[in-house]
């Protein structure tokens, strides 16, 4: 592992199978985007990183497994969200409706509702997201970048 200053954690999913899934996507090179709630950074009150940003990828066990930099950062409406960016999610959606269905089960899940700190929560067309784009820079366990 080469030596480089602490970087901010990068999160998918709470721990548990779907993080898992998550970061074995993105470790094989099939994960190259990701889509979180504008509502998500408003209620940890934090910025949206910018295009250029790294930061570590931590498995459901805590490891840090890849550094990763953001190459862009979009904020959308849901219903904008496009067929290319659903399947960069390297999740197997081959449509948005069905990207779209996997998400909203996330989204309005007891787990995420909490996060966000409203249990009544729900999301429609025009809910803004924040659409991101990445590239593996490191793989921590020493594989090289898929």
């Amino acid at each position: 592992m080469s030596e480089r200053s602490p970087l901010p954690p990068c999160l998918f999913a709470f721990p548990g199978p779907l993080r898992d899934r998550l970061v074995a996507a993105v470790l094989a090179g099939e994960k190259v985007s990701t889509t979180g709630l504008l509502a998500e950074y408003e209620a940890e009150k934090e910025e949206l990183p910018p295009a250029g940003e790294r930061s570590v990828v931590i498995d459901s066990d805590g490891r840090e497994v890849a550094v990763v930099e953001l190459t862009e950062v979009r904020v959308l409406a849901l219903g904008d969200v496009d067929l290319q960016h659903a399947l960069d999610e390297g999740e197997g959606y081959t449509s948005v409706a069905a990207w779209r269905a996997g998400h909203e089960r996330f989204w309005h899940s007891e787990e995420m509702r909490e996060a966000l700190g409203d249990p009544e929560f729900t999301v429609d067309d025009t809910t803004p997201v924040v659409a991101e784009r990445f590239r593996v820079v490191e793989r921590l366990d020493g594989a090289e970048p898929a």
